[in-house]
């Protein structure tokens, strides 16, 4: 028991050792990487950076053969510090939990990858520091790792106005837009109705992005093809499945490390920066002018 409670507390390279089986394997290790982000899903937490300590272990395969002093032939530590950047960048999570499953799956798509043990730390939320640690094997993930190694679709997003939602011509619009070979994400800007308004810019965010997603629902009424999503996750879901989706903002800009410099106000240039985040094929404004700043391809079309 003694020994289980010190291998509890113990750094990932030492559970890595005890469990390592009648097959051990080469090990790399990244020990007390700490960056600083916004991370929690407390509302005291957003807004705020705090420290966050990284300690890795990865387990892989055996180069089976002479090296050659060839750091391609090797897991290179920038690809755990890479994978640690790129999922910290991605969007704002509220969980450490969460995080460990995306950088411990982003580090197995290696192909050198087999094991990966995994602590992450708050280190200002208290006065020790806290965290979760987890242990992933390649073979926890099955045919999942395959999937996401795969490259993401190039959607077309289409920003439609108050006008061309209430147009007679929706749903022949729609009709031209899924015939096209590339998934369709729809956009709306802000309703053409009152509105409650807030003397706090944050505040008053919220409530703007809110009002976004409830113009969605009425696109949505309008067409039952079209469904209201709000998640990276279920976008990348009704890509490779068909779906056409309305884009609800809120939490995507919000949990945005590099959000949006325009307000919701200017719902078209909100548009173009989700294009921009997506990698969209095109943009397409209904109804709107195109915004100032777009740097893909687009085309506004008039009603």
């Amino acid at each position: 028991m003694a020994d289980e409670i010190r291998l509890a507390f113990a750094h990932p390279s030492e559970r890595a050792i005890s469990t390592e089986g009648t097959a051990p394997r080469d090990r790399i290790s990244l020990r007390e990487h700490v960056r600083e982000v916004e991370i929690g899903a407390f509302q005291a937490e957003r807004g705020h950076t705090q420290r966050i300590r990284f300690d890795v272990v990865v387990e892989v395969t055996p180069t089976g053969g002479p090296l050659d002093d060839d750091v391609d032939r090797i897991l290179s530590y920038d690809r755990v510090t890479e994978a640690i950047s790129t999922e910290l960048d991605a969007e704002r999570v509220n969980l450490l939990e969460t995080l460990a499953e995306r950088i411990a799956e982003r580090i197995l798509l290696e192909p050198q990858a087999m094991r990966v043990f995994l602590r992450i730390e708050k280190l200002d939320r208290g006065p020790g520091a806290l965290g979760v640690e987890i242990v992933r094997a390649r073979s926890d993930y099955g045919r999942h790792l395959a999937e996401v190694a795969r490259p993401r679709p190039h959607p077309r997003l289409v920003y439609l106005s108050n006008e061309a939602i209430a147009s007679g011509s929706l749903t022949a619009r729609i009709d031209a837009l899924a015939a096209l070979p590339e998934p369709l994400i729809l956009c709306v800007g802000l309703p053409d109705l009152p509105r409650p308004h807030a003397s706090h810019p944050l505040a008053q965010r919220r409530i703007d992005l809110l009002a976004i997603e409830q113009n969605g629902w009425v696109l949505a009424a309008r067409d039952p093809r079209c469904k209201v999503v709000a998640t990276r996750t279920e976008l990348d879901w009704a890509m490779k499945n068909g779906q056409i989706c309305i884009w609800a903002p809120s939490k995507i800009v919000l949990d945005a490390t590099q959000g949006p410099a325009s307000q919701q106000a200017d719902s078209v240039a909100l548009a173009g920066w989700f294009a921009a985040q997506i990698d969209a094929c095109e943009l397409v404004t209904i109804g709107a002018p195109l915004p100032e700043a777009i740097t893909l391809p687009a085309r506004a079309v008039t009603l």
